[in-house]
């Protein structure tokens, strides 16, 4: 995990996108073109919460979110996605 120096504000969440499957489960390659984007993620940063809405995820917690979820930004080479808690489905 790696340390960036942003920090989300109130029910907002920063996470690292796990990387594109390479491979299938039989050993064939899937081209750059055929990537689909990946629904799993590793939360980097976490906001305050919302005044009455404490937040249930932390840092270091692996999420699963929307295919469409979020905004992506690139900071100092790394891909990451900033996007608020309820577009989280679940904490693996």
């Amino acid at each position: 995990m790696s340390k960036v120096n942003i920090k989300p504000l109130a029910d907002r969440v920063l996470v690292q996108p796990a990387a594109a499957e390479e491979k299938t489960a039989s050993g064939l390659y899937i081209p750059d073109t055929a990537k689909e984007k990946p629904q799993k993620g590793t939360v980097v940063a976490v906001g305050n919460g919302k005044k009455d809405e404490p937040l249930t995820v932390k840092v270091g917690d692996t999420v699963l979110y929307g295919k469409y979820s979020g905004t992506e930004l690139s900071v100092e080479g790394s891909d990451y996605l900033i996007m608020r808690e309820s577009d989280i489905f679940a904490i693996l």
